[in-house]
């Protein structure tokens, strides 16, 4: 694939190992991808560049998704860009709270490639953010 051609994701995530998979796992199905271990360290990658789409764990330290998406969401700069919340809860009300703010979908940790690529694609298409 050509790398103009290339959708850019942000997958924002504290747990080293987990990082390391979505990383693989985006790359290998032809994302761009780049990573942060926290909310501050994704904020701070996003201006620097925005991605197409961002993925990013619910409970993490400094910046918790939830904020994150708040934040993402006031601005008309960042405000259309997809986000995909990921956390090892199942508990509804985090769901309806995820949906609140404006994710644009919420995955149950731990997440399989197949479930993962099918969100990011479905997102990325919703958005008119797919990339040709």
């Amino acid at each position: 694939m050509d790398q103009k051609n290339k959708n850019r994701i942000l997958v924002i995530e504290d747990d080293e190992y987990f990082r390391f998979l979505l990383r693989m796992h985006l790359t290998q199905a032809g994302y761009e991808v780049r990573v942060a271990e926290d909310g501050v360290d994704g904020g701070k990658a996003l201006l620097a560049q925005p991605p197409d789409l961002i993925l990013s764990d619910l409970n993490m330290p400094f910046l918790n998704g939830f904020d994150l998406l708040a934040l993402l969401k006031q601005d008309a700069a960042t405000a259309s860009i997809p986000v995909i919340l990921l956390t090892g809860s199942r508990d509804n009300d985090v769901l309806a709270k995820a949906m609140a703010l404006g994710a644009a979908d919420f995955l149950a940790k731990p997440v399989t490639q197949d479930d993962l690529l099918s969100s990011v694609e479905s997102c990325l298409r919703r958005s008119g953010r797919l990339a040709q």
